[in-house]
């Protein structure tokens, strides 16, 4: 299985001094939901401190962010390394998501607003318009969060949305391959987005959670029959 991309620890700009630890992770978390750096890949830190320009002290607490995220694993005698998820976990992270996100959608959907709703247009047309260009295949997740998260930010649930997004961030990297290699699923997602987008408009709460709740199973289906394609 491939996957696009520009090489593993390329040379680049100084981190800015005020934030390194975060500065750091934001950096690492970027590799690694873009596919430079890929599942099951080392991560090492006299390389990663060269080239960010950092001590080691920032990066071991950054990768102890990343940790906590579920993107790496800290292995005795070895080191960090990318996480690689089996198709099972992979259908529990979505089956997670389906719970949450679902729920925070029924909140939010009678005190969404014009604005809301719009913004969420702008960013599903945002997120179609890149799917039809294999070029930009680093930035999906990041559309796709950003209309999803459009329509959950009226709920007001602060803690619920951030585990929200730490369960995206661990997901959107086999989402992205999903699509990449799936045009069907392509389809079938932009056709879903645009119906619950509308229900969320008819102010129809249970129906637009409902079908948000099933969208995302049945990806997580998919997902985990996918990988396990791919990995035999």
């Amino acid at each position: 299985m491939s996957t696009p991309s520009n090489g593993s620890l390329n040379a680049s700009q100084a981190v800015p001094r005020q934030t390194l630890t975060t500065a750091v992770a934001d950096r690492l978390r970027n590799k690694i939901l873009r596919g430079e750096l890929r599942e099951g890949e080392q991560l090492r830190q006299h390389a990663i401190a060269a080239e960010f320009d950092v001590s080691r002290i920032p990066l071991r607490e950054a990768f102890r962010q990343l940790e906590a995220e579920g993107l790496i694993k800290i292995i005795d005698h070895r080191g960090a390394i990318v996480s690689a998820l089996s198709p099972d976990e992979i259908e529990e992270l979505f089956d997670i998501r389906a719970a949450l996100e679902s729920v925070t959608l029924r909140q939010a959907v009678p005190r969404l607003t014009d604005e809301d709703l719009e913004r969420a247009e702008r960013s599903l047309a945002a997120y179609e318009q890149a799917l039809n260009d294999e070029s930009d295949f680093d930035v999906w997740g990041e559309l796709h969060w950003k209309f999803h998260s459009a329509l959950y930010a009226a709920a007001n649930r602060t803690r619920s949305l951030s585990l929200i997004q730490t369960i995206n961030n661990n997901a959107d990297r086999y989402i992205r391959l999903h699509i990449l290699f799936s045009r069907d699923a392509h389809r079938n997602a932009k056709d879903e987005h645009r119906a619950i987008l509308e229900l969320c408009r008819q102010r129809d709460a249970d129906a637009a959670s409902q079908l948000l709740e099933q969208h995302i199973i049945k990806a997580g289906r998919e997902m985990k029959d996918f990988m396990k394609r791919e990995r035999q």
